[in-house]
Parts: structure tokens; sequence; C-alpha cells
């Protein structure tokens, strides 16, 4: 008799989501053994049985991958595979895939939500609601703005027409010469510090790599107009945060939203904090309470695929 598959599902977030994974897997694939884990420091002996990794890659540290000598396959439950398939001690032939495609509604939302927050100054307006204070000033309108996208896949094609129904110009910075439906202009990703001085909002949505790590430095900030916001919702290592609070602090542009940082979670004497011009969210912009119904499906196909050996068939693998 064959030996039970083992699946560990890694999750450091509140209990009663995790629980959302644990018990839709086990009831799905009673022949598994499914465990749940709220840390990485409590994976011990069970990723050391473990052939399935269910995870994210935030929620990674080296040891599990260490540890994990019988790993077979990571199912990672975001877009992003950093903090997984960029780890050394990820061993050859161990499957990669993510949900790339999932988070096009929630992001988007998370994006237009930020540059309404920004170009109403919501901020001061919750600053004085909490004085008390009454104090009227004008605010400014998406409308007859130009945002621009960096990055171009499912989300920014989401995104894109919804900012058009706004009455915005919609731009997008791409690493690839094309032509897409719902944007005004296409520039190239070697043009950035171009593009960036035509925008209103600099929107980021590329992946992190090697080629993108840094890419909003300091001579992009400088070519942004002062009255312009920057929206990160993709991932914090793509912009030079040092440049970037310099750029905050001496109001070189309006104002940020950052969901990301190059260090998660963000340590509570980070100068972030104390801006008046940004708005800080705990990496969220694509979670959202339905998240896991719209992620177990994808997860229970590609279990149904690797338990039946169809790993050639499976859903988004990532490329080593």
């Amino acid at each position: 008799m064959a030996a039970p598959v083992n699946v560990l599902i890694l999750l450091a977030l509140p209990e009663a989501i995790g629980n959302q994974y644990l018990e839709r897997l086990r009831a799905e694939f009673p022949q598994l053994t499914v465990d749940l884990v709220d840390h990485h420091s409590k994976a011990g002996a069970r990723i050391a049985d473990a052939e399935i990794l269910v995870t994210f890659g935030a929620h990674m540290a080296d040891h599990v991958l260490e540890q994990g000598i019988r790993l077979r396959w990571i199912q990672a439950l975001g877009t992003g595979v950093d903090g997984i398939a960029d780890r050394p001690a990820l061993r050859d032939g161990v499957i990669v895939t993510n949900l790339r495609g999932l988070h096009g509604p929630a992001v988007s939302e998370s994006v237009l939500a930020s540059m309404l927050a920004l170009a109403r100054d919501l901020r001061r307006s919750l600053a004085n609601q909490a004085q008390a204070k009454w104090t009227r000033f004008p605010v400014s309108l998406l409308k007859g703005r130009t945002v621009g996208i960096l990055g171009i896949g499912v989300i920014a094609e989401e995104l894109a027409p919804k900012c058009r129904a706004l009455g915005m110009r919609v731009v997008g910075i791409s690493s690839v010469d094309r032509r897409v439906a719902g944007f005004d202009r296409i520039w190239s990703r070697d043009q950035l510090e171009d593009a960036v001085r035509e925008l209103d909002h600099l929107v980021l949505l590329t992946p992190y790599s090697e080629a993108t790590r840094g890419i909003v430095n300091e001579r992009v900030l400088a070519a942004m107009k002062p009255t312009s916001f920057l929206i990160n919702v993709a991932r914090g290592g793509i912009v030079d945060e040092p440049a970037l609070i310099t750029a905050l602090t001496e109001r070189r542009i309006a104002g940020a939203a950052l969901d990301v940082f190059t260090e998660e979670p963000l340590r509570a004497d980070h100068p972030f904090w104390a801006l008046d011009n940004v708005l800080l969210t705990p990496h969220i912009a694509g979670f959202h309470t339905g998240y896991a119904d719209d992620a177990v499906p994808l997860v229970v196909e590609n279990m149904r695929r690797f338990l039946a050996g169809d790993v050639a068939n499976m859903v988004n693998v990532v490329p080593r």
C-alpha cells in the first residue's frame, strides 16, 4: 500500500483564514495528510515529511526548503514567487506554481481607492475628524489626469478601463513593445524616466526581478512632477526606498500609497510611518474576504493533476 502524500500549509495569517484552506483541502482529498502551521518556525518535522507545500513567498524562510527534503511541489498562493523561486535552497526539480490571473479585481480596486484617497487628501480629513476640526479645503479630481502603469499584465488590463471610465488618460510602461487595448500610449520600460514626466499617478504592478529591482530610483523620482503620486502594489524592492523617503520629505512628489515594502512587516521605527503625505497598508491590495474562495479551486485543480501524475498540465507553472 502506497504511503500517504503529506501536504503542509504554511500561512502566517489569522487561524480562521488558514483553516479555510485546511478544511477544504481535507474535504477534497481525504486520502492526503494535510497539516497547517501559522509560522515558518513551526514547520519542524512536518516539512521534513511533506511532498506538497502551500504558502506565500513572504511567509517562507530558507530553513523550510532546506528541511523539506521530500518536497516535490510548492503552490504559491499569490502571483509573485519571490521568497520561493529565488531562494538558493530550492532544489532543482521542485515544481512551483502560482495564482496568476486571480488578483485583477482586488488589486485594481485597491489602486483606485489609493488614487482617490491621495487626490482627495483623505488622510488630512481623517486627521481633522480625530480632532473634531471643521476645515474645508479643495481636492483634486482624477478626471482629466494621466495615470501610468508600470507592468502590463492581467491586473493592468483590468485597471486600465476602470481608470478610463473615470475620465483618466492611461499610459502603459512595458518591457515588451506592443499594443494593448485600453491604453492611450505604451512606453518602453527603458523610457521610464521620460514616461513619468507626464504622469499624475504612477502605479507599480511589475513583477519583482533582477531587471526591476530598484527601477524606481532617484532619477525616476526626480523626473516626476511635484504634483504627482506614486502607488506601489507590486513589490517593495522595485522602489529605492531611501530615495523615495527623500522625495516625499522634501515634497519633490506630492505623496505615495504603499502596500509593499522591502522589509515586511514594516518596522515600527521606519520613516514611512511619520510622513504625512503617505498612505500605508500592510500588503493587502490583493487580500479580501473571498480570497480563499477564489484560490482554493485552482489549488484543488493543480492537486488533482499532480496526484494523477499530469504535472505537464498543471496550471501556472513558474519557469525555473
